[in-house]
């Protein structure tokens, strides 16, 4: 059976592996294609909890958003958010503290064109397509869809700057998007590590870089440097499981096999 690809804007090769729609696959939703299916069951076939950490990952996310609004935050900038399916930030977002904006921004122009569908008649949202690496351009466009920059953000990095690599200055362009936002502003960030993990990792790792966006691991200490200028709000930096479980979680006596840390900052 053909796949529609009705959706699809003009330009964009769905012979080739989208880690948008990856991830996609990995969570269960339907904006995804039989290539990128493909490659999801390679990684997958090497690194067994691959899918679990994903999810993982979306599970802190919802977590993470909840506990930011008991906060008082109301305004969220979601950079690399991907397709926003079922339960997604601005879902989580807007039913704990009505009246929320939530700006998604992303660079892969399929998940955009998907997200602009999925928000369409969703107040209190907007969707931007740009490159995380062009900071100035990402906050300007936000403040065009109504986020006050003198007022507290979030700025959600949800396994996202694994995908920058060392020479386009990751801690910099963190940096820059602290030094934007006003104090009382939460900074969010989970990425993938080596830290105790096994040798296929490093694999698929490189099958990673068939999407054309590779992932770097990175240590416990270099992903605590991105907070410079944050109060890391506690647990700290921990594996994802181990950020602040809802008490009806399975406790997980092996938090490290997600392969990924989660931490939130907070800005004095």
């Amino acid at each position: 059976m053909t796949e529609s690809n009705d959706w699809v804007p003009a330009g964009i090769d769905v012979t080739v592996p989208s880690s948008a729609r990856v991830y996609d696959y990995f969570l269960g939703g339907a904006h995804n294609f039989a290539v990128d299916r493909a490659l999801a069951e390679q990684i997958a076939a090497m690194t067994p909890n691959i899918g679990e950490t994903m999810r993982s990952n979306r599970v802190f996310l919802r977590r993470a958003v909840r506990y930011l609004a008991a906060q008082g935050v109301r305004q969220f900038l979601d950079i690399g958010s991907g397709i926003p399916t079922a339960g997604n930030v601005h879902e989580i977002a807007l039913e704990a503290a009505p009246g929320a904006r939530v700006v998604y921004v992303d660079i892969d122009p399929v998940a955009v064109e998907h997200s602009r569908a999925i928000l369409a008649g969703v107040d209190g949202t907007g969707v931007i397509l740009a490159d995380m690496r062009d900071v100035d351009r990402v906050l300007a466009e936000a403040e065009k869809l109504g986020l006050d920059l003198t007022q507290p953000v979030a700025v959600l990095l949800a396994g996202v700057l694994h995908f920058v690599p060392d020479s386009d200055g990751p801690q910099s362009l963190v940096a820059a998007l602290g030094a934007a936002v006003a104090p009382g502003s939460h900074l969010l960030i989970s990425h993938a590590t080596a830290d105790g993990q096994p040798p296929e990792v490093i694999e698929a790792q490189r099958l990673s870089g068939r999407t054309g966006t590779e992932i770097v691991l990175r240590s416990a200490a270099e992903i605590t440097a991105y907070f410079r200028g944050f109060d890391l709000v506690e647990p700290g930096l921990v594996f994802i499981p181990q950020w602040r479980p809802d008490p009806s979680d399975p406790v997980d006596e092996h938090p490290e096999r997600v392969g990924a840390y989660a931490g939130i900052g907070r800005k004095p």
